[in-house]
C-alpha cells in the first residue's frame, strides 16, 4: 500500500536520524535500533466488537505488565487460542470465534504485551513465547492454536517447552519464519549499511535474550514439534516472504500441510473466506 505524505516525511526523517546517529556514535545507532525494532508504531485500542464485550474478561500480571484477554464458551473439553502478529491485536480475528465454539471448543484470545488492551512497550519474540506457556499452564492445556505472522513463531517457540503431540493442532498464517530475514528487510526501511551497526545490533540481541538473532527460527523449532500442522502463506506477502516459508515445505515433515494463496498478502488472507474455511475444518 503506497505511504501517504506525511508517512513518507516520517520515514525521512527517522532515517536521516539514524544516519546521524551512525556517524556520532555507532552504540547509540544500534541501541535505538533495537528499541524501534522492538516497538510496535500501532496500537490497537479502538472499541471493541459486540462479540468481545460479551465474552468473559481476563487478566494477569506478566512480566510487571497486565496482559488483558477475552474467553468464550467456558468450560469445554478442548480449548483455542488466537495469537495476533505485530501491530495487531486479538480484535482482528472476531470472525474466528463464532465458528469455534460453534465447533465445540473454548476460545481463548489475548492481546501481546504493547499491544491492543495490554500493558508494556516493547515485544519480543521471548516475551511472547512465555506468554504463551503461561497461558496454557494458567487456562489450558490448549488443544489447538490459531497464529499469525510474529505469532506464529513466538508459538512455535513455545512448543518446544509446551508437551504436545500429534492430536495437537497449531495454524500458522503467515508466520515470521526467519528473525534475520525481519532484521534484514528492517536494516533496508532504514538504509542501514553500517556494518559496525549491525554486528553491535546482535550483540544487543544476544545480551537481552541469551541468544543470537539466528536462534529465533521456525526453521529451527519445526525441527522439535511433533503436532499436526496447518501453514497458509501468500506468495505476495511482503512483510513475512514465502521464500523463508518454501525451505521448510521442502523438507516433508510428517504432519505438515501448506496451502499457498495468491494475491492476498499479510493481512488480508486470515480474513478470506476461504482461508478461514480451511482453518476452522482442519481444527
Amino acid at each position: 500500500m503506497p505511504m501517504k505524505l506525511t508517512q513518507k516525511v516520517a520515514v525521512a526523517l527517522l532515517r536521516m536520524k539514524f544516519r546521524l546517529l551512525g556517524i556520532f556514535s555507532k552504540e547509540k545507532a544500534a541501541r535505538k535500533a533495537v528499541q524501534l525494532f522492538c516497538t510496535p508504531q500501532l496500537r490497537n485500542d479502538r472499541e471493541h466488537p459486540p462479540l468481545f464485550k460479551e465474552s468473559e474478561k481476563l487478566n494477569f500480571e506478566y512480566n510487571g505488565m497486565t496482559v488483558y484477554g477475552y474467553r468464550w464458551n467456558h468450560p469445554a473439553k478442548w480449548k483455542v487460542l488466537i495469537l495476533h502478529g505485530f501491530n495487531s491485536s486479538v480484535i482482528n480475528f472476531e470472525q474466528y470465534v463464532q465458528p469455534l465454539v460453534h465447533k465445540g471448543y473454548e476460545v481463548l484470545a489475548f492481546d501481546a504485551p504493547a499491544h491492543g488492551k495490554s500493558g508494556g512497550d516493547i515485544i519480543t519474540a521471548p516475551l511472547y513465547q512465555n506468554m504463551i506457556i503461561y497461558i496454557n499452564e494458567h487456562y489450558g492445556p490448549v488443544h489447538s492454536f490459531i497464529a499469525h505472522s510474529l505469532g506464529g513463531l513466538a508459538l512455535t517457540l513455545a512448543m518446544e517447552r509446551i508437551k504436545h503431540d500429534q492430536s495437537t493442532r497449531l495454524v500458522l498464517i503467515a508466520p515470521a519464519t526467519e528473525s534475520v530475514t525481519a532484521l534484514d528487510n528492517f536494516f533496508t526501511f532504514l538504509k542501514i549499511k553500517d556494518e559496525k551497526i549491525k554486528r553491535r545490533f546482535d550483540e544487543l540481541i544476544v545480551e537481552m535474550t541469551g541468544r543470537p538473532l539466528s536462534w529465533f527460527s521456525i526453521t529451527r523449532a519445526m525441527q522439535h514439534i511433533d503436532a499436526r500442522v496447518l501453514w497458509v502463506h501468500d506468495e505476495d506477502d511482503l512483510i513475512t516472504p514465502v521464500s523463508d516459508t518454501l525451505k521448510i515445505k521442502e523438507q516433508n515433515y510428517p504432519g505438515l500441510q501448506f496451502v499457498i494463496t495468491h494475491g492476498l498478502g499479510h493481512r488480508r488472507i486470515y480474513r478470506d473466506k476461504d482461508v478461514m474455511k480451511s482453518i476452522v475444518n482442519f481444527l
